[in-house]
């Protein structure tokens, strides 16, 4: 892997590091059921991404 190309890994890990901490607290704070749902699906996702980026390093 180049320079560049860890560069692109470590930020791509760090956003989604940031998605799949923020997700489930804004969730906790929606009192729109279907809007809370959405931001824990978005946090499963995020997480998804997160262990695909991890696992290329």
């Amino acid at each position: 892997m180049t320079g560049k190309e860890l560069l692109y890994v470590e930020d791509a890990l760090g956003h989604e590091c940031f998605m799949k901490t923020c997700a489930p607290i804004v969730a906790n704070q929606l009192t729109d059921a279907k809007l809370s749902n959405y931001m824990k699906e978005l946090e499963k996702e995020h997480t998804e991404l997160f262990n695909k980026f991890l696992s290329l390093l």
